[in-house]
C-alpha cells in the first residue's frame, strides 16, 4: 500500500482512483527508472506523464470534466471564470467552462512576440474571480507564474486545479508562499497504487519512485 502524501485539497479517494484509472487506461504514463527523463528545471524523473492523450479518449474526457466539475462545486465562492494554461490545460478549461456555462481564457507561458504582445487571451478582466486549469504540477513553477502573470492581468486568482500532482515538496512550498491553493484530481500515489494492482509496478520500483519524490533535485547531474 502507498502512503499518501499529498491527499490535501485532492479529490475525494473515490475520485483519485477513477482519474489514476483512466489516466492508466490511455497510457498516460512511463516508468522508466533506469533512464530517467530530464525536466525543464534540470531534475531527472523516473516517470512521464503525457496528459494531453486523454484528448483523444471521450472516455477519460468525461472521467477528468466530471471531476474537475465535482472540485469546483466545493469552492466557495465559485469563480466566475475559468482559465486554461497553455496549451495542455485548454482544452480542459474549454470544456469545463463550457459545461458550467461559464466564461472561458487561456494565458500563454509569455507574452505573444506580435500583434497586441498578450499573455492572457479569451478574456477582458474587470476583477473577476478565476479557477486556473491546469495538466499536471511538477516543481509548480509554471503555474504560479500563470497565476501571478493572471494577478498583474486584474483576475483574482487564488486556485489552481490539475489534473495529476506529482506531490513534490518543493511545489507544495510555492503554492503555499503564494497563496494559492492546489486542487489534484488525482495524485503520485493513486497512481502508484493502480499500476500495482495492474501488475505494472512491483513494490520495490514503488519505493524507489517515493524516494525520488521525497528529494527530486537530488537527481539532477
Amino acid at each position: 500500500m502507498v502512503t499518501n502524501l499529498a491527499s490535501r485539497d485532492a479529490a475525494p479517494r473515490g475520485l483519485r482512483a477513477a482519474v489514476a484509472r483512466a489516466l492508466l487506461d490511455v497510457n498516460a504514463f512511463v516508468f522508466s527508472p533506469e533512464s530517467p527523463y530530464t525536466w525543464a528545471s534540470g531534475i531527472r524523473s523516473p516517470i512521464y506523464c503525457d496528459s494531453r492523450l486523454i484528448v483523444g479518449s471521450p472516455s477519460a474526457r468525461r472521467t477528468i470534466i466530471g471531476g474537475f466539475t465535482e472540485l469546483f462545486r466545493t469552492l466557495d465562492p465559485p469563480p466566475e471564470t475559468i482559465v486554461g494554461t497553455a496549451t495542455a490545460g485548454i482544452p480542459h478549461a474549454a470544456l469545463l467552462a463550457d459545461r458550467l456555462g461559464l466564461p472561458m481564457g487561456y494565458i500563454r507561458s509569455s507574452a505573444k512576440p506580435h500583434g497586441r504582445g498578450r499573455m492572457l487571451e479569451g478574456l477582458r478582466p474587470a476583477g473577476q474571480s478565476a479557477l486556473v486549469v491546469e495538466d499536471l504540477v511538477s516543481t509548480g513553477g509554471s503555474s504560479i507564474a500563470a497565476v501571478e502573470a493572471l494577478r498583474a492581468e486584474g483576475l483574482q486568482v487564488n486556485t489552481v486545479a490539475a489534473i495529476f500532482s506529482y506531490g513534490l515538496p518543493e511545489s507544495e512550498n510555492l503554492f503555499a508562499d503564494h497563496n494559492c491553493r492546489l486542487l489534484r484530481l488525482t495524485t503520485l500515489d493513486e497512481l502508484l497504487e493502480e499500476a500495482v494492482s495492474r501488475g505494472l509496478l512491483t513494490e520495490a520500483t514503488v519505493r524507489l519512485l517515493l524516494d525520488w519524490r521525497s528529494n527530486p533535485r537530488a537527481s539532477i547531474a
